[in-house]
């Protein structure tokens, strides 16, 4: 019999032991396979026109994805070799030479490599027209997505998993020559190194994440931290001491938290509660450095997702607050269908400069009445009175936190008249570009103000995001100088809904594959811990405890290793998000709800699959 058919019948004969490792394999190919499937599909390129810009997201997005993948890979391969290491052993012991021995594994790991990538092939190839469905939707496009196959797609997907086979395969072959054969005997019971509680870690690690939180939503422009350490330095600050208190805080705190529950005996003493929190302080200490891992990764993933969902969200209303019109532009007026027009008007308006103590500033000046009747057509309830000599200033830029203020000052123009800042607005009734910010004047003060004439035109439309076939014929009827004057609501909103849809999908892709990935690593771990205390239920349940007290005992320790880092990592992400949402002055605390509810979801998903996989274990070690 060769290695590689001995290799052949071990896979054959231990197929229910190798099956976590090879799902979390075509797991990583099918992920893998479909995104590199979207990055060279030609049909999002040719609808969109962006193709760089999609092209430079996909390769940017694939880099952290094959590097989390090698991670993910390296860590299932490390828990499937701990779990063979005993196997390992009895051939050592029955005579076979750590050469032949490491052979075998080598082949092993080559064949699995083998499946897995066949499998993950062919599952990925139709899963990519799912995906691809939703690329397409989440860009606004309403077009069917065919099944694609690309060739280059396999190649690529072949070569690096291959390259991460042998490696992973080399590790196997190495692993026997690293361990004595009693270290592989015991290697099961081997977990990660046991952490001493400190009370001096503890109070570090609640100090530095609550000194993170506190940077973090300081602000940008008025901290001194922020000052001192820049505004790339802070954020990367920030990340660094929230990694190590995190750490600190599942080393000590929790484990502070869980020996109070173990010595407060009127709770500890009733039912399982004692045994419970027992295995739960072994575990949690055990497992520290995972559970920080996973707890960084989790604030990583809806962070990143609930910023990208919630500018996804907010794209038509922060459009809108620049863009009042559907249409607009510079110049005399064009032809065009004037169905589901709601206004097409011509506005005579004036620009002007003032005299500023650093530097000239350009306003378009607009009558009081044609304010008035622009507002009334776009059902705006903001009706102005403006006094002689008197100006409403309209910025829909303003940002209290950097721009100045003009109210009750006076603005000096270029020809030595000037007007007194009655008030600011934030909204205005012209767009943003090309008009600027606006001055309102009311209408005698507009007819003896001395500065250049312009005319502009303004459209309202109904359904305005569906009118991408007027905004282009209007479009090819003006002038070169015109078209640079021209701002369209409809090709604004597609072309901002395809790059932050493209966006939000690749987002949303990276945030599923680090959940499954953190779901499945906790997984393996409280399996083979769920393996490792089957004699201890046996016992249990020979004393008579219930299979439904058993139940009640698991489900509550899987609950808090799964909870713990969640709550964390939620925690973390909600003080990253206020500071995002300060930065950008959006409000995302709709989208970013639904975004964590959705993380959530699929989390308690892993929770409920990992709890009856455990019970069932402890139930089969009882009969």
């Amino acid at each position: 019999m060769t290695l590689f058919s001995l290799a052949q019948k071990n896979i054959q004969r231990n197929l229910s032991n190798y099956f976590l490792y090879i799902a979390s394999m075509v797991f990583s190919i099918v992920i893998y396979f479909t995104f590199v499937t979207l990055k060279y599909n030609d049909e999002i390129s040719s609808l969109t026109g962006t193709s760089q810009k999609i092209q430079g997201l996909m390769n940017a997005s694939s880099i952290i994805l094959l590097f989390f993948i090698v991670i993910f890979i390296a860590y299932s391969n490390s828990f499937f070799m701990k779990k063979r290491k005993k196997e390992v052993a009895l051939y050592s012991l029955l005579g076979v030479r750590k050469q032949k021995i490491g052979l075998m594994l080598f082949f092993e790991n080559l064949v699995i490599g083998l499946i897995s990538l066949v499998l993950g092939v062919a599952m990925g190839f139709f899963m990519s027209k799912i995906l691809l469905t939703i690329l397409v939707r989440l860009m606004g496009y309403e077009v069917v997505a065919n099944f694609t196959f690309s060739g280059q797609a396999v190649l690529n997907t072949a070569i690096v998993f291959a390259l991460l086979f042998l490696f992973t395969s080399l590790q196997g072959y190495r692993t026997i020559y690293q361990f004595k054969l009693i270290d592989l005997f015991h290697a099961e019971k081997q977990g990660e190194k046991m952490p001493r509680a400190s009370i001096f870690a503890a109070i570090v690690g609640t100090l530095l994440v609550g000194f993170g939180y506190y940077t973090s939503v300081a602000d940008i422009f008025t901290s001194s931290i922020w000052r001192f350490l820049t505004i790339l330095g802070t954020p990367l600050f920030v990340i660094g001491i929230t990694i190590v208190g995190t750490y600190l805080l599942f080393h000590s705190v929790s484990v502070f938290v869980l020996t109070a529950l173990k010595k407060a005996t009127a709770w500890s003493w009733k039912g399982l509660n004692l045994i419970g929190v027992s295995q739960l302080l072994y575990r949690i200490r055990g497992n520290a450095k995972s559970l920080s891992i996973i707890a960084i990764l989790s604030a990583t993933t809806i962070t990143a997702g609930g910023a990208v969902f919630g500018i996804y969200y907010n794209t038509e209303s922060s459009m809108r607050l620049t863009m009042p019109n559907t249409f607009m532009w510079e110049g005399e007026t064009v032809d065009f269908p004037q169905k589901d027009v709601v206004y097409n008007e011509a506005l005579n308006v004036k620009s002007l400069r003032v005299n500023n103590e650093f530097a000239f500033f350009e306003y378009t000046l607009m009558k009081e009445s044609d304010y008035n009747q622009l507002a009334k057509l776009q059902s705006v309830d903001r009706e102005l009175h403006v006094a002689d000599g008197a100006t409403v200033l309209l910025d829909t830029m303003y940002d209290e936190r950097f721009s100045h203020n003009f109210t009750g000052e006076t603005l000096q123009l270029e020809n030595g008249e000037s007007f007194h800042v009655k008030k600011m607005n934030t909204e205005s009734v012209l767009n943003f570009y090309p008009a600027g910010t606006v001055l309102v004047v009311n209408d005698q003060e507009f007819a003896k103000t001395n500065a250049e004439h312009m005319v502009l035109q303004v459209v309202g439309m109904k359904n305005d995001l569906k009118q991408q076939d007027i905004s282009k014929l209007i479009y090819d009827q003006l002038s070169p100088e015109q078209q640079g004057t021209f701002t369209s609501v409809p090709k604004s909103y597609e072309e901002s809904i395809a790059s932050l849809g493209s966006l939000l999908f690749v987002g949303s892709f990276l945030g599923l594959v680090f959940l499954a990935a953190t779901g499945s690593i906790i997984y393996f771990k409280i399996v083979t811990e769920a393996e490792e205390d089957q004699a201890k239920y046996a016992i249990l349940n020979k004393i008579g405890v219930s299979g439904k007290q058993m139940v009640k005992t698991i489900a509550g320790q899987v609950a808090v290793i799964f909870s713990a880092p969640l709550l964390v990592g939620i925690l973390h992400s909600i003080f990253a998000l206020i500071a995002l949402s300060q930065l950008f002055n959006m409000d995302i605390t709709k989208p970013v709800i639904i975004w964590m509810l959705a993380y959530t979801a699929i989390y308690a998903i892993y929770y409920i699959f990992t709890v009856r996989s455990f019970y069932k274990i402890v139930k089969q070690g009882a009969k």
